[in-house]
Formats: structure tokens, sequence, C-alpha cells
């Protein structure tokens, strides 16, 4: 467990899968992701993340907001394995909040927590991120927890047809 000023990065309980469900089926959330995620994949999600973060432990961790309880989304790091995505093997940060939660500086609070903790109990010697190319908003987090633009590992997302306008993905680096 990781905790913040205003959250909370832990492992997912039972009670989160419905909220974490809204969040991927919020259309302001699943346009960046390339389309909705319905509740028995993001059980299915949840299941995997946990078993993640028995087996290594870290992974995309529950983001909970500390001021009211409730599951803000998710923060942290996940291995990518080899032939998964072009960038692999790595390690990656990501996050995904609901829509409330955006624009309060959640995100780059509890990935700089979880970068913070990748370097150090992790010891990790690199950390990505990658994003689609038009999201501005998640390269902005990037930026402000110090990380860098690596283009010479930026790719075109395989799971994502030719013409999907979220295909070109940018690639961002962390080193301690």
């Amino acid at each position: 467990m990781i905790q913040t000023e205003r959250l909370v990065l832990r492992p997912w309980r039972d009670e989160d899968r419905a909220a974490f469900a809204a969040i991927n089926a919020d259309p302001r959330v699943h346009d960046w992701l390339g389309g909705p995620i319905p509740p028995a994949v993001t059980d299915a999600m949840v299941d995997r993340i946990n078993a993640a973060i028995a087996a290594n432990g870290f992974g995309f961790w529950a983001a909970e907001h500390r001021a009211d309880g409730r599951l803000a989304g998710m923060i942290g790091l996940s291995r990518v394995g080899e032939g998964d995505l072009p960038v692999g093997p790595c390690v990656e940060i990501g996050w995904r909040l609901h829509p409330d939660f955006w624009g309060q500086g959640l995100a780059s609070d509890g990935a700089r927590a979880a970068l913070d903790w990748g370097f150090g109990s992790g010891g990790l010697a690199e950390i990505i991120a990658f994003t689609a190319q038009t999201n501005l908003a998640s390269q902005a987090v990037m930026r402000r927890i110090g990380m860098t633009p690596d283009p010479s590992r930026d790719f075109d997302h395989p799971r994502l047809a030719q013409d999907h306008p979220l295909r070109r993905h940018v690639v961002w680096l962390a080193r301690p």
C-alpha cells in the first residue's frame, strides 16, 4: 500500500468492481481506450491486476480518494511482456481516473508516488509510459512527474485498426 496526502494506492477489493466498471464504461474514459470495457472484462482485469500485485509486489493499484473513500480509479505499474506490445518487455506506469477526479492533480500525485516506489522498493532501473499521440492530458502528467519523451520507442498499437485515430502511441521514459 502506498499513501499520498490525497490517495491510497492498494490492492483491489470486491467492492471496487462496480465503481471500476462504471469508470471503464464512461464515454469520457473509454474514448481514450478504443471503446467501452464490459463489466465482465473489468472483473477479469481486476483479478489479473491483483494476481500481478501478489506475484510482483506491484500492479495497477486501486486509487482510493482519501477525503471520501471513493474509488478514484487506478494508478500504478505493470509488466509488459515480450510480444505483448512493441515496447515489451518493460515496466509501464499508467493511470485511469473517473472524470470526477480529472483536473485535480491526482494522476500526477499518484503516479509520482508509484514512480518513487518503483525506483525504491521495486528496484526498477527504468519505467516507461505510453499513450495515444493525441492524448495530451496524459502526456502532461508524464511531463509533470519528470518523464521525458523517447520517440525511438513510439509505436502503432497492434490491437487498433490501421485507420483508428488512437493507433499511434508515444512513449515517455523515467530513470532513477
